[in-house]
């Protein structure tokens, strides 16, 4: 699971490709945080049966409400094939993603989730 950032600016907020961008976050096994990325990508009308390669561009609204489903201990429930558990424990590494990708926006980039499983 990964979090990117692109000086490029995308056509649509989901199912989009980029030519440029680095790393500024990354998860392993955290399913829960995938479970309300893939909310988000369904919310934002898509469509893909797996969410799964599918780019998801982030705003500030959306990391206000990630930020607070995190510190509500809101995310949803996700398990499924390769994802392992979310145990609790990842809450300081999702607030840190949150600063980290708020201030990615306020310089300009593009936020981008996106994960291979």
């Amino acid at each position: 699971m990964y979090a990117l950032m692109s000086k490029e600016r995308p056509a649509a907020a989901i199912d989009f490709k980029v030519d440029e961008a680095v790393e500024l976050h990354y998860w392993r096994k955290h399913p829960n945080l995938h479970g309300w990325m893939e909310q988000l990508y369904r919310a934002k009308g898509g469509t893909k049966p797996d969410f799964n390669c599918v780019a998801l561009q982030l705003t500030a609204e959306d990391l206000d409400k990630l930020e607070q489903a995190i510190r509500e201990d809101a995310l949803p429930q996700t398990s499924g094939f390769f994802f392992g558990a979310s145990d609790g424990s990842e809450k300081e590494d999702d607030l840190a993603f949150v600063a980290k990708a708020r201030e990615a926006l306020s310089t300009g980039h593009t936020v981008i989730y996106d994960s291979w499983w």
